[in-house]
This record gives C-alpha cells, structure tokens and sequence, in this order.
C-alpha cells in the first residue's frame, strides 16, 4: 500500500506543474484561475510535505530547481494517466475497456474482420485500439494487452500462441509474366522486404537450395505499403499469405516460386505477468481463443 505520507495535494501539484511548463507563477495563476499568492501558497506546502526546496526565488521570479523540473515530468505522466482514466470511465461508465497495442497488418487483416463478434458478446467492454510496431514498457502505458509477432522474448508477458505465418514471394502479373523454373531466378528482379525482417530474401533462398545469399532489397516499415508496392510493379515481395488472400484470388498478385515458407515468428497475444486480473482481458482472451480455434 502507498504512503499517503509521500502523496501531495493535488493543488500543490498542480500549481508546480503549471510553474514548470508556464515559467512564472503569473502565468500559473491564470490558467488555474488563481491569484499568484495562492499558487505560492500551494508551492509552500508542497515543500513543507516533501521536505524539500523545490522553488529558486528569484526577485520577483520562480524557477525551479533541476530535481524539482525531474519531479514535474513524473507529475506529468501522472497526471495524464489521470485524465485518460477519467475520460476512459466516462465513455464506458457502465462496464470496462481494454486497451490493445496491435500491429497493422493483423489488426487490419485478422483482428478488424472478427472484433464486430467480440462486440456482439460483450457489449460491456470498449475495445481501445492503438499501433506499435514493437515491443514496449507495459509498466510505462496504458496498454492491457498487445499482439506481438516474433518468438517468446518480450520480458515480463505472458503468451497467448495465436497464429503461425506463411510467407509467399509474389509479384504483379506485369512484372512476372511466368512463375520461376529457379528460386535463384529471383535475383534478376528488384526486391522488397521489411526493414524490421532484412534476413527473410536470404532464408527464403537458403529454404529453396540456395544458402549464404543478402540480396539487397528496398525496404518497408510495414506490409501493407509493401504489398501495394508490389501490386504496383515496384518488385518482388515476400508477404504473409493471410494478408494477401484477396490479392492472390483477384490475380492482382502471383506466386513467383515455390509454396509458402514458415515464418521465424508467431502472432501472439502479450498482457503483463504482474498485472491484476481484469475483467475486459479475461473476456478477450477467452473470446480470441475461441476465434483461434475455431
């Protein structure tokens, strides 16, 4: 249990928040609608809690001291939360709400088609949906949960194996005319990969005969830019079948060699090993493993 020893006022912190970011107890005292005296009043307190200087005066001026400004950008994030939290209960105030760090492929390819049945069964929860493209500090977010490709090596999660990938090498029918009668065939066409996945061209060659090749390739931050590269012409792309099903059914891509490899990676779901129980995570674990089986 916290001390509330160690918890100021949320006046006090206010009035140092604003000083900080403000620069004078004037411009404080404005926007808190405050008189100066009053903001100087809460400054006071503030110290006598903590026991500690945290103000320069200066003349007639306040300046913070450099431990006091590391304090303010504590406060900040704190403050913050706070406000999220507060706007977070007022737009579901009679259930809960799960924030969910995704990546953009699944979430657009796998996850968006399927969240309308997790609504259906639980109307209760609202589903927040946020993009990170790698692993975070859930102690340091706001985030309950994330989808996390790769292998077991996000520290502090648990896992939740939702789905292995397969990629393809495709191209526009334009730039392939034929598929390939040799994986090393490929080389002779530009190539496209994912900056966060630059060995893929070598394993995808060494999987069909031919090791100990890193054929440059132009990169991309994320699939779907990539796979839009390659309808376009721009060269051959190594993508996961799951996001280009429609493009290989419409002709807009083709195969270019060979069938499907595995992935380094899996698709899982990720929550906090220390993280207190919530009702919203539990409803949507046991739905997405539902829908991952299914």
């Amino acid at each position: 249990m916290l001390s509330r020893r160690y918890l100021p006022s949320m006046p006090s912190l206010l009035a140092l928040e604003a000083v900080d970011r403000t620069g004078s107890a004037s411009a404080a005292a404005a926007e808190l609608n405050l008189t100066q005296g009053a903001i100087s009043r809460q400054l006071q307190v503030l110290e006598g809690q903590l026991g500690l200087s945290l103000i320069i005066r200066d003349k007639q001026r306040l300046r913070l001291t450099a431990a006091a400004q590391d304090y303010c950008r504590e406060i900040r994030r704190a403050l913050q939360a706070l406000s999220q939290a507060s706007l977070t209960l007022r737009a579901n105030p009679n259930g809960g709400t799960l924030n969910l760090a995704i990546l953009p492929a699944f979430g657009m390819h796998w996850l968006a088609p399927r969240l309308a049945r997790f609504a259906a069964q639980h109307p209760e929860v609202t589903v927040n949906l946020s993009t990170r493209l790698r692993p975070f500090d859930f102690a340091n977010s706001h985030f309950d949960a994330a989808i996390h490709y790769g292998r077991q090596d996000w520290p502090g999660v648990d896992y939740l194996p939702l789905m292995a990938e397969e990629l393809l090498a495709v191209a526009a029918p334009d730039l392939l005319k034929a598929p390939l009668s040799a994986a090393n065939e490929i080389l002779s066409y530009p190539l496209l990969q994912l900056e966060s996945r630059t060995g893929d061209w070598g394993r995808w060659l060494a999987h069909h005969g031919h090791p100990n090749q890193r054929p440059p390739a132009m990169l991309f931050d994320q699939f779907a830019t990539m796979a839009q590269g390659a309808i376009h012409g721009l060269g051959v792309a190594l993508l996961p079948v799951f996001l280009i099903e429609r493009e290989l059914a419409e002709h807009r891509l083709v195969p270019a060699f060979g069938p499907p490899i595995p992935s380094l990676g899996s698709y899982y779901l990720v929550w906090p090993k220390d993280a207190a129980s919530r009702a919203p995570l539990t409803s949507f674990r046991n739905w997405i493993t539902a829908e991952r089986d299914a």
